[in-house]
């Protein structure tokens, strides 16, 4: 008997097999992507996200759980180059759970919308038995506008263009890991959970809308996952470069102690974009300008060398393939 395991909640192979052989046929998917495009008919497009946030443990490094349901609701909005507006909160929480870490929660919860300059309009809360709910778990929906022009998906992908990253890889998942497992890095590494959407507006602002041809944003199972996702969708090659990858000294040093690739681990304030090589100059020079963009690097580009492959060109010259995970490499990280 077929039963659900742990890393069907991965990111990685298995839970794009379970959402494609049950979850798309049931409910007549057309598009998988961080957030649902409706074209509303002569009005503006919506943008339509909801995500569930189980990360364990509640606080880490540089946010906590609540913090962490804000910002990736409003980042799947930005994904799809629509301005969020709009979340729900919706709280399962465990008896016995601690006031003063509720108030934490979504006192970080307020500050987080804020700083997004998005409002939490409505919310659900149930309680469980003891030993029944880990604490506290968080669903989060968001909307948004998508503004006239905009239009991002793996259709537009052409060869030749460039692949572009925003930020340092892996701060997060190795932040919740430490957190959980007692370790310290010297320098410490902390969690680089943040809004994206001012970052997206000012690269939509910098460049044509067309010279933008998908946003991810590269949460569970990484860079690497990410990645793939595009080829897949797309049919292309993605050729990225090991020397060109941003990561931390911190995050370098806890991968090589745990034997972790950073392309795995994962992220919840970085984005990759996939733009017109006409534009990268200037894209690259607009992301730098923001806080959340300073570590912008081009890291590979479309070609056809391989269908829906990922490659990888070592810092030794060889090339090796990059694909999803199997299972589950590190659990509970969002």
């Amino acid at each position: 008997m077929e039963k659900i395991l742990l890393g069907h909640g991965s990111g990685g192979r298995l839970m794009h097999q379970l959402i494609r052989e049950h979850f798309v046929p049931q409910f007549d998917l057309k598009e998988l992507s961080d957030s649902a495009v409706i074209d509303l008919k002569g009005h503006s497009k919506l943008a339509f996200t909801t995500d569930s946030y189980v990360v364990s443990p509640l606080f880490f490094p540089g946010g906590n759980i609540g913090k962490l349901a804000v910002n990736g609701t409003v980042n799947d909005l930005s994904m799809v180059g629509a301005r969020p507006l709009y979340l729900t909160a919706g709280f399962i929480i465990e008896e016995g759970f601690r006031m003063s870490d509720m108030k934490r929660i979504i006192s970080s919860m307020a500050d987080a919308a804020k700083n997004a300059g998005v409002r939490i309009v409505a919310g659900d809360t149930k309680v469980v038995d003891k030993g029944k709910g880990d604490g506290i778990f968080i669903n989060t929906s968001g909307v948004g506008i998508v503004p006239d022009g905009i239009d991002l998906g793996p259709r537009h992908i052409k060869a030749g263009d460039k692949v572009i990253i925003s930020g340092l890889m892996g701060d997060h998942g190795i932040a919740v890991m430490s957190e959980r497992n007692g370790l310290s890095f010297d320098p410490p590494v902390i969690s680089d959970t943040a809004a994206l959407n001012g970052l997206v507006e000012r690269m939509f602002a910098g460049a044509p809308n067309s010279a933008i041809r998908i946003m991810r944003d590269p949460t569970r199972g990484g860079v690497a996952t990410t990645l793939k996702e595009i080829a897949n969708d797309s049919g292309f090659c993605i050729v990225i470069n090991e020397g060109r990858l941003p990561v931390s000294s911190g995050v370098i040093g806890a991968c090589e102690l745990l034997g972790l690739d950073p392309l795995y681990i994962a992220n919840e304030g970085i984005l990759i974009a996939v733009v017109s090589p006409d534009a990268e100059g200037t894209l690259m020079e607009e992301m730098r300008k923001h806080p959340l963009g300073k570590n912008s690097a081009i890291i590979g580009e479309v070609t056809d060398e391989a269908k829906a492959t990922v490659l990888l060109r070592t810092s030794v010259g060889g090339t090796r393939i990059v694909d999803m995970l199997a299972g589950e490499q590190l659990p509970r990280i969002c």
